[in-house]
């Protein structure tokens, strides 16, 4: 579709449009979840989101392990969280910690965040402008009726858009459109509850309208939804061809799931109840899968915490926090938080697959820092990046996205025009590798990225490629295969 032709609110019409070619070329994004809920700054850590709902399904929302989650979990005077704030804080209300927030805004420097990000080697950031306990980092037009001034005094939206753009880097925004605790504070506990939980009333209007809001003050070049949306199907649809009418090359993901028969029939507790031990049993049989339902329409999918295990024909993006947590958790240790290695292969793999890693940061709420065993990660990024980014940035997806070594060292491919990179996902010993099963012409020369040339010698369909005397202390090492001219 030339920028010129216009989408129309139908799903024939919005279904021409193709994700653009500079989120396929992206790879890296930040997400970054920032709200009230980083002044508590408070979950569990004994475990992950796929462990909390594999053992504990029952109270898998009300025992969290995100942290951004604090004022649900406050709801059930049982929870770690409630526990933790009654010894902590006491009879302290939640929205009281609106105060120390705001106060940390003036110690905010967007500049300062959007360095390390640009540093990290990410080509685009998301925003959380609105989490679920419905306060908004902008100031907004839009009144909010049940909670007057919930909203920051700053422009943090606004602000980081420009700071981030500034350094050539994408920007994008997530609204919390399936749920929002000033309209609806009804206490959630299962995925059934989730599933019923995004208000009716005067909301669908109101996240609409913000929406649109944000559309027009940052035309933001991602359109990131979570939980679902409030609205009919008839009105989302004109406002994803007004928004890529606004932004023709915008990205919409999958989490715009629509009022439908099920979310009526959940509404009924005795049938959320059987909704909710199918869903029990299930994940106990096949393990948890944190992927949205399929909308109507959507550029991507949004696995959360996972990763497909073979590479897609359709575009996607892995969705996780350097730790168990989005937001900023004060009671993480260092264990809890990604390993280099963790963090480098799982880059590779998922750009492998034809994923994008959205990988989350969480602030601090009382001084607007981002905590230093967060920047280490970026760091271990921006290292990795700088010698094999060649590998990473503007490839695709290659004919399959694993293979093997002699030496049993993990390999995932990419490409691009007269280059197929084969990365190595560890250290391999002794002076030659070779790679097993790589049916490619006879190149005319391979690079270890970041070294230079090293001697290569086909045999039949495997590739021992030479080392040199010392590999770079990185976890993993991309060599490029360029074919004859």
């Amino acid at each position: 579709m030339t920028a010129r032709e216009r989408y129309e609110p139908t799903l024939d019409s919005l279904r021409r449009h193709a994700v653009p070619e500079w989120y396929h070329d992206a790879k890296l994004g930040i997400f970054i979840h920032w709200s009230i809920s980083s002044v508590p700054a408070f979950a569990p850590r004994d475990a992950d989101i796929h462990e909390i709902l594999r053992t504990r399904y029952e109270d898998a929302q009300a025992c969290s392990p995100y942290a951004e989650w604090y004022e649900n979990s406050l709801r059930f005077p049982w929870s770690p969280v409630a526990q933790h704030h009654r010894a902590t804080h006491g009879d302290k209300p939640y929205a009281a910690f609106q105060a120390e927030f705001e106060a940390g805004l003036a110690a905010w420097q967007p500049d300062e965040w959007a360095d390390a990000f640009a540093r990290a080697g990410a080509r685009y950031v998301v925003l959380v402008t609105k989490h679920h306990d419905g306060y908004c980092l902008w100031p907004s037009a839009v009144s909010n009726p049940h909670r007057s001034g919930w909203q920051a005094p700053r422009d943090v939206v606004g602000d980081l858009a420009a700071a981030v753009r500034a350094r050539g880097m994408r920007f994008g925004t997530y609204y919390s459109g399936g749920i929002d605790w000033t309209f609806d504070a009804t206490p959630l506990r299962t995925l059934g509850d989730v599933v019923v939980a995004t208000p009716r009333g005067d909301y669908p209007v109101y996240a609409e309208a913000q929406v649109r809001e944000l559309i027009a003050r940052v035309h933001p070049d991602v359109l990131w939804n979570d939980i679902a949306w409030p609205t009919g199907l008839p009105a989302l649809l004109r406002l994803f061809a007004d928004y890529y009418n606004t932004i023709p090359e915008g990205v919409l993901n999958d989490r715009w799931m629509t009022p439908n028969w099920l979310t009526s029939v959940l509404r009924v507790r005795p049938l959320r109840r059987m909704f909710d031990l199918a869903v029990k049993r299930a994940i106990r049989r096949t393990g948890t899968d944190l992927t949205p339902p399929r909308p109507a329409h959507c550029d991507v999918r949004t696995p959360e915490y996972a990763a497909y295990p073979a590479a897609r024909r359709t575009k996607w993006e892995c969705v996780r926090g350097i730790d168990k947590s989005f937001g900023y958790n004060r009671n993480s240790r260092e264990e809890d938080f990604l390993p280099r290695r963790e963090l480098i292969w799982s880059l590779v793999d998922i750009v492998a697959k034809n994923g994008n890693l959205l990988l989350n940061v969480g602030p601090r709420g009382d001084d607007a820092g981002i905590p230093e065993v967060q920047l280490r990660r970026l760091e271990w990024l921006r290292s990795f990046l700088q010698r094999s980014g060649e590998a990473i940035y503007g490839t695709r997806p290659w004919t399959r996205a694993e293979g093997r070594t002699d030496q049993d060292v993990g390999v995932r491919f990419t490409q691009r025009v007269g280059t197929l990179y084969a990365i190595l996902l560890g250290s391999p010993r002794g002076r030659v590798i070779t790679l097993k099963d790589l049916p490619v012409p006879a190149p005319a020369r391979v690079d270890l990225l970041g070294a230079g040339p090293v001697p290569v010698e086909a045999s039949g369909e495997d590739l021992r490629i030479g080392l040199p005397d010392a590999l770079p202390d990185e976890p993993a090492h991309a060599f490029a295969i360029r074919s004859q001219p």
